[in-house]
């Protein structure tokens, strides 16, 4: 059960914690003892950062529904650094990167569709009264909601909250079995991209097209390093929040528009203000990599986009509670064999396909994380390729409602 009251309530509190956690993760991972560097090759420092946070939600130390912290990183902090990410992107590399990309990302759709029915037929030929309900209870309207949640994100979530109405109790049970499941899978994608090189090979994976613009953009990063001044600092800072300011803005003006005027777009959740924001500081930073202004990679731009996700991880790391399973183990049943049918597609494919498990990674974040994580895959590889998982992202935003819709339909025709 959830705690009814946490340890430590004050958000200022909570993000010095999750700080001086972050300079420990780091100061050790940087240390020469030979215990840590044994440690980290196995663990990755990403996946600490993710996975300690989580520990102090399970134990009550803090209470994250109560807590803004999620809601200002993912709506200052994660357009700030997908601008300073991606200033210095080298967009031709990205796109001869070829469709592989595309391929995992519609797998990963695809799975996440097939995987809703067959979760239901498994579960329920053990034990159907997991997968019954009657009227808003029945358990397929609040497995419409997590189909929306994983191709997409939370405004498809919500869209399919409206069309099928499930309980809110229902309601409630099924955003922590979002929550929780996918929150474990992202964890495991975290560990293999630390050993991505081994997995290629498994695949027999040609990754040359990853390896040479993550090359091309280090070396392009080497020959501006520079000295930083605190200039530089106010440019980096100045350019990151004026376009997350004119996401926000964008985002306030067309997507109540659209809800108003336009209800065939709407249809593709382009009603959501936090899509717009995504797509204007992603195109922010595009456009920048065109200018001047590309040459603040030189005084670390990057670096401090970096700083800005690792903090966005860890908040995302608090809504894990670990010990929430023991509420609705039913309904993590369904949610771990539905996941199960989306990784098994993902590795079949990936396989016959011989893609790098760059792909596979970041095609399934795409959906079941959305803008929020996928970028958190890909820069776990490398930073500079965070925006290619923005970019698949994008794509799970404009599917996700249809898919979700008729992933939904299959679902209520096998329960």
């Amino acid at each position: 059960m959830l705690p009814l009251t946490a340890l430590l309530t004050n958000d200022a509190v909570i993000f010095g914690v999750l700080m001086a956690i972050l300079a420990v993760i780091f100061i050790t991972s940087h240390s020469k003892h030979p215990f840590w560097q044994k440690f980290y090759k196995f663990v990755p420092a990403l996946l600490l950062c993710y996975f300690i946070p989580s520990l102090l939600s399970t134990f009550g130390v803090v209470y994250e529904p109560d807590s803004n912290l999620y809601f200002v990183a993912s709506r200052y902090l994660l357009p700030a650094c997908l601008v300073l990410l991606t200033l210095s992107i080298d967009l031709k590399g990205v796109l001869n990167l070829g469709p592989k990309a595309i391929i995992m990302f519609i797998t990963g759709t695809a799975g996440i569709m097939i995987g809703g029915p067959l979760a239901i037929i498994i579960v329920g030929f053990f034990n159907p009264e997991i997968v019954g309900g009657v009227g808003p209870d029945e358990v397929w309207r609040g497995l419409s909601t997590i189909a929306g949640s994983w191709i997409g994100g939370g405004a498809n979530q919500a869209a399919m909250y409206e069309v099928f109405g499930p309980s809110d109790e229902l309601f409630g049970a099924m955003v922590t079995v979002d929550i929780l499941v996918a929150s474990v899978w992202l964890a495991f994608l975290l560990y293999g991209a630390g050993m991505s090189d081994k997995l290629d090979k498994w695949f027999k994976a040609d990754s040359s097209a990853i390896h040479d613009l993550r090359d091309r953009i280090e070396a392009y990063r080497e020959s501006i390093a520079r000295v930083p001044s605190f200039l530089d600092f106010v440019k980096i800072g100045a350019v990151a929040f004026i376009i997350t300011a004119l996401g926000h803005l964008g985002g306030d003006i067309i997507a109540p528009w659209i809800a108003e005027n336009s209800p065939l777009l709407a249809s593709f959740s382009l009603d959501s203000s936090f899509f717009w924001l995504i797509v204007i500081a992603t195109t922010g930073g595009l456009l920048i990599s065109f200018t001047p202004l590309r040459e603040l990679e030189g005084a670390g731009a990057s670096k401090i986009g970096s700083l800005f996700i690792y903090i966005l991880v860890m908040t995302i790391g608090m809504k894990m509670n670990i010990a929430s399973i023991l509420d609705a183990p039913g309904y993590f049943v369904i949610g771990g064999v539905w996941i199960l049918v989306h990784i098994t597609l993902l590795l079949f494919v990936g396989f016959l396909i011989k893609a790098p498990f760059f792909f596979t990674a970041v095609g399934s974040q795409a959906n079941i994380g959305g803008a929020a994580s996928a970028p958190i895959v890909a820069s776990a590889f490398h930073p500079s390729l965070a925006p290619v998982g923005v970019l698949l992202a994008v794509l799970g935003y404009a599917v996700g409602t249809y898919g979700a819709y008729i992933t939904a339909l299959l679902m209520q025709g096998v329960s």
